[in-house]
């Protein structure tokens, strides 16, 4: 009777874990990787266009031609990932006035492109930088755009910039 007591407690590892080992399941499995569930990397579309894509019926940025709205950032990912470099332009605290005091989140500005007439914007506002910069990155390769590239200054050599008049203050 007594050695079935001592069996119903059992050591850590045994099937029937009585009192408090360690509380992350049993040693032999150890605690689990760090950092949650391991994410694949694979992407699966949810639009019609992204599905194209992904079979390879879309070859190229022709999507473009068509006005067809990117709704995946992954799209542009395929056609355009190596090539793509972004920038953060600005990050700006906004604030919120509370009953409690302010709450702080932070907008970045990202400019996306691939050097080669592909130009996109991102802004979002979130509680942390670097989530905000993920989400401005994500909505900055929904908006890619290609543009007709031009001159500042002289025309010298090949058209290199994004022509347009800005004014400022």
């Amino acid at each position: 009777m007594a050695d079935d007591a001592g069996a119903a407690v059992g050591g850590p590892g045994m099937g029937n874990r009585g009192g408090f080992h360690g509380g992350f399941g049993s040693s032999i499995r150890g605690r689990g990787a760090p950092g949650g569930k391991a994410e694949d990397k694979t992407w699966m579309p949810v639009t019609k266009l992204g599905c194209l894509v992904k079979d390879m019926k879309i070859k190229s940025l022709e999507i473009y031609l068509f006005s067809l709205p990117i709704k995946e950032s992954e799209i542009t990912d395929f056609f355009l990932g190596a090539s793509l470099k972004d920038e953060v332009l600005k990050i700006m605290p906004v604030q919120k006035k509370t009953r409690a005091g302010q709450r702080t989140r932070f907008k970045p500005f990202v400019a996306i492109g691939d050097y080669n007439g592909h130009v996109g914007l991102g802004v979002k506002c979130s509680k942390e930088v670097a989530t905000a910069i993920r989400g401005a990155i994500i909505l900055a390769k929904l908006s890619i755009v290609p543009v007709r590239r031009g001159y500042w200054g002289n025309k010298i050599g090949k058209p290199h910039t994004v022509p347009c008049k800005v004014t400022g203050r």
